[in-house]
């Protein structure tokens, strides 16, 4: 997760920005918007008011039989590869209607929508169901907001596999407190350290193992 500062040399204006649930923060929103960039960002727990508002909303709209009762907007993709079938909808609400329902919502920087992305996925004869929250400071378009969702999905999924396979992070016994976002963090570091590296010959994981075995191409790591 990057914290984007409007002073920041990268330029970000007209980007959207996803970040997971830890970087779900009033700031972080707040920051975005001042770069004129928007953001797409993951509600789960650690915003437990929020958390707990938007998923109370989604499921009275999603069981209400009231025709009053209806989403802005609505998307639906069909991914099949290799015997598996994955399913994601998006439903989304315009944030400013809700204001009165959610706890909190107006501290929240150029909100636009309230989103929800259900994924089923099917292997077989195993259904899997997962359902995401996120807000938004894109207008309550569920296509566009499926989008970048996917998107975020799709680097993190590859940023997760080159983790596992470099630093063994699915198999950490770390779990205490906030230590595990701490060494993900530092892992991330340290992978984007390496990746900047670009003398030594071979892969992320043989770049790592040299900087282990030789001091001074560490330093040369972490100077970079």
């Amino acid at each position: 997760m990057a914290v984007i500062m409007p002073s920041d040399p990268l330029e970000v204006a007209g980007c959207i920005i996803t970040i997971d649930a830890i970087g779900c923060q009033t700031e972080i929103a707040h920051q975005i918007v001042a770069a004129k960039a928007d953001y797409v960002l993951a509600v789960k727990e650690n915003q437990p008011h929020l958390y707990e508002d938007i998923t109370y909303l989604f499921d009275l709209f999603l069981k209400a039989d009231n025709p009053m009762f209806h989403f802005t907007d609505h998307q639906k993709t069909v991914d099949k590869d290799h015997g598996r079938i994955e399913i994601r909808q998006c439903w989304t609400l315009p944030a400013q209607a809700y204001l009165p329902s959610i706890r909190r919502l107006e501290e929240w920087e150029k909100i636009r929508s309230l989103a929800m992305i259900l994924s089923e996925r099917r292997i077989g004869e195993q259904t899997t169901l997962q359902a995401r929250y996120f807000i938004s400071s894109l207008e309550p378009k569920a296509a566009k907001i499926l989008a970048a969702v996917r998107s975020h999905w799709g680097v993190e999924n590859q940023l997760h596999w080159v983790l596992d396979v470099v630093f063994d992070e699915d198999h950490s016994r770390i779990r205490k407190d906030h230590a595990p976002q701490n060494f993900a963090v530092i892992r991330q570091i340290a992978l984007n350290l390496l990746k900047q590296e670009k003398t030594a010959k071979g892969g992320i994981q043989a770049k790592r193992l040299q900087a282990a075995w030789d001091i001074d191409y560490l330093l040369k790591v972490i100077s970079v």
